[in-house]
Formats: structure tokens, sequence, C-alpha cells
């Protein structure tokens, strides 16, 4: 009988503790956010913005900063400083010279520390200039309650992230031909003579449908850090977890959680035809306006019937009108908030006639 009451208890906690796909996951992150890269909308978060080390997802900012800032085939001579540094490792050596390609390989594939500092003192000069440029370019992105004290994650009491401005980071990051195309490498093989094929210690990559991306971290202060990305039906998602014991297993699942709840929808098409604005002495008598750029946005079902475009034009304006020139204004809302400010342009050029045209204009009139 007390076996029998055991396995009730046991089949009653699997049962409760499960989750239905949609529903928000339980996960074990001390932080966590989910966001959509193309419109950068938060779908899910978990303390996404206390301040906690991020061990070697630090190399997502290091790599942006170096691809923003260097030449990929640029080569580079390695010094002593950038030898033997603690942990992870490209196995680099001193007059060693390789591309900042391989290093950026080696950075994100094998999270080579020594390619880290090696790629910080090249782009910044030194670990402080190169931390520097990673701190300011965080504070443009609106990554504000981040700071970098070094290019690799190596734990520091004054370098720190939050998940919302992880997210962010990577969201502008993933937004780069060459970072996707290094983030989403299984394997690479080097310009060097020894230690030249890279492995990529992602499993996302492997394991999750549609994953290509991002970066792992661990030290035993920061626990387990992950980033990772997947893209699927035109929507790639980014999910971070910070101090995450089952760090796949809810990156995984925050993923699901989005690819289940949410769809990309293309509110506004570049090129879109908002109607006609009347022309004052030109050589037609109004221009047609046009949407400046796309718009896709996750949404659930209910809420696509939320959306509201509200779009601002002139009833009239004056020639001479060039191609692509602004006229107005398109605003798209949910639920009364608004999620994207726009410009309306012209679709074709509108002249002034001069004395002459108004005269035969007006005689064929």
């Amino acid at each position: 009988m007390k076996r029998i009451t055991i396995l009730f208890i046991l089949i009653l906690f699997l049962f409760t503790s499960s989750y239905s796909i949609g529903e928000k996951p339980p996960i074990s992150a001390q932080a966590a956010i989910l966001i959509d890269r193309e419109s950068g909308r938060v779908l899910l978060e978990y303390n996404p913005h206390i301040k906690l080390p991020m061990a070697s997802t630090t190399k997502i900012m290091t790599a942006l900063v170096a691809l923003e800032n260097g030449e990929l085939e640029k080569s580079i001579e390695i010094d002593e400083n950038a030898v033997g540094i603690e942990g992870s490792s490209i196995y680099l050596y001193e007059d060693e010279t390789i591309s900042l390609e391989d290093l950026l390989y080696g950075l994100m594939l094998r999270s080579g520390n020594d390619s880290a500092v090696a790629i910080a003192n090249h782009i910044g000069g030194d670990l402080e200039g190169f931390a520097n440029m990673m701190n300011n370019r965080a504070k443009e992105l609106g990554a504000n309650n981040s700071n970098f004290t070094n290019p690799h994650g190596l734990f520091d009491e004054n370098h720190y992230t939050t998940a919302y401005d992880l997210g962010l980071i990577t969201k502008t990051a993933m937004g780069m031909e060459k970072f996707r195309e290094i983030s989403q490498s299984k394997t690479w093989k080097a310009k060097r003579d020894k230690n030249n094929l890279f492995y990529n210690k992602n499993k996302t990559l492997w394991e999750y449908n549609g994953g290509d991306g991002v970066k792992t971290g661990y030290t035993i202060r920061s626990g387990r850090c992950l980033v990772t990305s997947a893209t699927r039906n035109g929507m790639q998602l980014i999910s971070v977890v910070l101090n995450d014991r089952n760090w796949f297993e809810d990156c995984y699942d925050l993923m699901d959680y989005g690819f289940e709840k949410y769809k990309s929808y293309v509110i506004l098409d570049k090129g879109q035809y908002f109607g006609k604005v009347s022309v004052s002495d030109g050589n037609r008598e109004y221009v047609n306006v046009i949407s400046k750029d796309s718009f896709f946005y996750p949404l659930t079902e209910e809420e696509l019937e939320n959306i509201k475009i509200h779009v601002e034009v002139p009833n009239t304006i004056n020639a001479p009108v060039e191609k692509n020139k602004v006229i107005g204004k398109i605003n798209v809302f949910l639920d009364g908030k608004l999620i994207y400010k726009g410009d309306l342009i012209s679709r074709e050029d509108i002249y002034k006639p001069n004395t002459i045209e108004k005269f035969l204009n007006k005689i064929k009139s």
C-alpha cells in the first residue's frame, strides 16, 4: 500500500509541474528574457533588469565592437599579453600572425579568452581602451545597466549586465551579416599551422529546430549563462538566461513559448500605397504617397485585431516634390500603445512647370 501511495504522489507531482506549450514556462534562471530580433519586442521576461555577471556571453559585445571597428583580413601579430590567458583558449602563441576573422571565429566558437585579449589589444590599443569602447557602445544601444571591464567575461565585481541589456546587444549583433555567419557556424578552419579547427560549443545549432546562435558562458561566480537564437517562419527569437543550471533547456522552453504563441506579421510593406496628396502649382494635380519602410511585428491572434494605424499627411503640398520626399507620418498602435513610428514618402517626382508649360496646360484643359 505504501508503494502505491508514493507512486501516486510522484505521478501527481509530474502532472502538476508540467506546462503546455504556449503557457509561460517555469525556468530556473536568476534572470531571463525572450525578444523578437526584428522588432525588439519583449515577449517574456524574468527579473530582466537585475545586474549580474555574464561570463563569456560578454564576447557578443566583443565581437560586435570588433566587427564595427576592424578589418576582417587584417593580420594581427600576437604579443605575450594575449598568450596563456586563463580559461578557454585557442592556444595563441607569441609572434604568431593571425587574421581578425580567425580570431573572431575562435572567440565565438571556441570561446577563446586569449582571442578576446588579442582582439581587444588590436582594436582598442589595450584592454582598458577596448572596455571603454564596449561601454560607450552599450550606452548607445540603451544597455544602460551594463558595465564591461574586460573582453572575455572572466569574473570581475564591476563586470556585469542584465538580461534585458544582453538581449539588446545581441539583437544589434545579430543584425550584422558577418556576426550571424560566425554565430551559426558549427566549425571553422583557421589559416594557422596548428590548433586550427574550431568547433562551436553552442549545442543549440544541433539540438534546436531553426537554431542559429549565439553564445555560451560559464564561470563559478557567474553560473551558467546562455544566449540562444532560432529562426522559424520568418521570425527570429533571442533568449537570454543568466545564472541558470538548466541553461539550454530553459532557453529552448522560452523559444518554444515564443514560436507557439506569436507569429510575425507584416504590418507595413515598403512601398505600400497610402493614398494621394494634392499638389499646388505642379505638373500633376496630386502625388502618390507610400510607406518608406516595412514593419514586421510578432503578435498573438488576439492582438492582431487590436492593431490600429494612424496616418498623418497634409491636404496640399507645393511643387516641386522630389521622389522619396517625406510627406507624412504613420504610427502603429497596439492596444492604444505606440509600437512604431515611420515616414510616408512621395512615389514620384512632381516638378513645377515654367510659364510656357503652364500656358500650354491651360489651353489643353
